[in-house]
C-alpha cells in the first residue's frame, strides 16, 4: 500500500506538472485545492499533500496562507529590476515629517488593507510564548523587576546578543552591547554621539524614512549616495562624495535595506569599513533585518571587519520577535561610553520587563526554530507578492528581488505619481508607502514600497486593484 501511494503521488505530481507546462494553469493561477484533487483522483488527502510538496520542491507551486497553492513564475519570468539610483549630488535638508505622519496614521486603520507600513506579520510573532514568559516573570517578580536597569541594560540579554553576533562575524563581549528602546533609538543615540546640527551624513538612496526622520530631528544634511537594488551602496560613488564634502558619518542598512531589500556583499562591506577607517569617519550600521535572510547562511555585518571601533552596529528584535516590546541594542565601538551616557541622560533606561521577556525567549531555545519558520514564510510572501505585481501592473513596471526581509520596492511607469496613487489607493481601502518618503530630496516620485509580511486573498485583490489604479494613472 505504501509503495502504491508513493507511486501515486509522483504520478499525480507529474500530471499536474504537464498541465502547468502546457499553460492550463498559468503563472499566478490557483491549482485545485487539496480536497478537490482528492475527490477528483480518488486518492487520500495525504497523497495529494505529498504530490504538492513534490511540486513545491520542483519550484512549480507555492502555498499561500489561508488561500491555497499557486503556480510560481519560472526562470526568466521576472520583471526587470530598477536601475542603480541616481540622487542629486548636493546634500539636502530633510523635511518629510508631515507626509510620514500621514502614512503612519493610516497604518493603524483596521479598515485598510495594510501594504504601507513595514510591520511584521502578527501571526508569525511568538506571542503565546512571550505571554507565558511575561506571566511567569510577573508571578515570580522580585524588586529587581520593578527597578531601573541602568545602561548598558540587562546583562543576561547583552550576553545572548553577543552570542548571536558570532554568526554575523563579530567577537564582542556583553560589555560592548547597550540595550535601547528599539532600533530607532539606537540610530538616534549614534547620530547624537558623532554629529552636530548642520553636519553632513551620507546614506544609501533610497533610505528608510524613519532613519531620515532621525536625521531631520538632529538638523543634519543628507548626502544621498547611488545604491544598487541588490548590492547596496555604490562604493565608488561614496569615495567620490567623501572627497567632495566634509562627511561626518555614513549610515547604511547593510543587510536587506528598507525599502530595496539589497544586501551589501561581504567583501564590499570589508572595503567600505576600510575606506571609512582611513578617513576616520564613523559608520552607523543598521542590521534590523539581518536575521531574516532567505539563503543558507546569515550575511556578515560591517562590524565584523571593524578594527578601529568606528562601526556603530544597531539592531532590534522588532522585526522577528515583537515590535511592541521595543527592545533594540547598539554595539558602538569606541563611542560606547558616550552612547551609554546619552542613553541615560535622554531616557534613563529601557523598560525592565521587556528586556527580561526577550532574554527569556532567547534562553528558551526556540529562537532558531522560530527564525527558520518566518524566513520561509517571508520568502514565500515576497515571491507571491512579486508574482501579483507582475500579473496586475502595466508594462514598464520594475521590481526588486530581495534576498531577505519582507518589503518590495516597485518602480512604476514614469507618468505615475506615487502620491497620487497613494491618495487613490486610500479611497479604495488600501495603504502603500509612496517613494517620496524614502529620500530627503524626494527623488523617487514614481516608486512605491509594498509590505509583503502578510499575504491573503484580500491582499491579492488589493494588489489587483492597485494595478488597475496604476493603469488608470498611466493613461492620464
Amino acid at each position: 500500500m505504501a509503495e502504491h501511494q508513493t507511486h501515486r503521488y509522483v504520478v499525480l505530481a507529474d500530471e499536474l506538472t504537464q498541465l502547468i507546462r502546457k499553460g492550463t494553469y498559468p503563472v499566478g493561477s490557483r491549482v485545485p485545492s487539496v480536497r478537490q484533487m482528492s475527490r477528483q483522483h480518488g486518492v487520500s488527502i495525504s497523497t495529494v499533500l505529498e504530490a504538492y510538496t513534490l511540486l513545491e520542491d520542483r519550484g512549480l507551486i507555492a502555498a499561500r496562507p489561508q488561500s491555497g497553492y499557486y503556480v510560481r513564475p519560472q526562470t526568466g519570468e521576472q520583471l526587470p529590476e530598477p536601475d542603480v539610483s541616481s540622487p542629486g549630488r548636493d546634500p539636502s535638508q530633510v523635511s518629510l515629517h508631515e507626509l510620514v505622519m500621514m502614512l503612519l496614521r493610516d497604518s493603524t486603520n483596521p479598515d485598510l488593507v495594510q501594504l504601507g507600513a513595514a510591520l511584521p506579520n502578527p501571526e508569525f510573532l511568538p506571542v503565546r510564548r512571550l505571554n507565558r514568559i511575561i506571566t511567569g516573570l510577573t508571578r515570580q517578580a522580585n524588586m529587581d523587576t520593578h527597578q531601573y536597569l541602568l545602561p548598558p541594560g540587562l546583562e543576561t540579554l547583552r550576553t545572548l546578543v553577543a552570542r548571536r553576533l558570532v554568526n554575523a562575524g563579530c567577537s564582542l563581549s556583553p560589555n560592548d552591547i547597550l540595550i535601547t528602546s528599539g532600533g530607532i533609538e539606537g540610530i538616534d543615540l549614534c547620530l547624537h554621539a558623532v554629529c552636530r546640527p548642520g553636519d553632513i551624513v551620507a546614506t544609501e538612496s533610497p533610505m528608510y524614512f524613519g532613519t531620515l526622520q532621525a536625521l531631520e530631528v538632529h538638523g543634519l544634511r543628507v548626502l544621498e549616495i547611488p545604491t544598487h537594488p541588490r548590492e547596496g551602496i555604490d562604493l565608488e560613488a561614496l569615495a567620490f562624495a567623501l572627497e567632495q564634502y566634509p562627511v561626518k558619518a555614513v549610515l547604511v542598512i547593510s543587510n536587506f535595506n528598507n525599502p530595496l531589500g539589497s544586501c551589501i556583499p561581504d567583501e564590499r562591506k570589508k572595503e567600505l569599513v576600510g575606506m571609512l577607517a582611513r578617513k576616520q569617519i564613523p559608520l552607523i550600521e543598521n542590521d534590523v533585518s539581518g536575521e531574516l535572510y532567505f539563503g543558507d547562511k546569515r550575511p556578515l555585518v560591517c562590524k565584523a571587519f571593524d578594527k578601529k571601533g568606528l562601526v556603530m552596529l544597531v539592531s532590534s528584535f522588532s522585526k522577528d520577535i515583537d515590535p511592541g516590546l521595543r527592545i533594540g541594542w547598539v554595539a558602538a565601538g569606541r563611542f560606547r561610553s558616550e552612547v551609554e551616557w546619552l542613553k541615560f541622560t535622554i531616557s534613563a533606561a529601557s523598560p525592565t520587563l521587556p528586556q527580561m521577556a526577550v532574554a527569556g525567549f532567547l534562553e528558551g531555545g526556540g529562537y532558531e526554530h522560530h527564525l527558520r519558520r518566518i524566513r520561509r514564510e517571508y520568502a514565500r510572501n515576497i515571491e507571491v507578492l512579486s508574482n501579483a505585481v507582475m500579473r496586475y501592473f502595466p508594462s514598464g513596471t520594475r521590481l526588486t528581488r530581495p534576498s531577505g526581509g519582507f518589503v518590495l520596492w516597485v518602480q512604476l511607469p514614469e507618468t505615475v505619481d506615487s502620491l497620487e496613487l497613494y491618495k487613490l489607493a486610500l479611497k479604495g481601502g488600501i495603504t502603500l508607502a509612496p517613494g517620496y518618503v524614502f529620500s530627503a530630496a524626494q527623488h523617487f516620485p514614481n516608486f512605491i514600497r509594498l509590505n509583503a509580511a502578510e499575504y491573503s486573498y484580500s491582499t491579492e485583490r488589493a494588489v489587483e486593484r492597485l494595478g488597475e489604479m496604476v493603469f488608470e494613472l498611466n493613461k492620464s
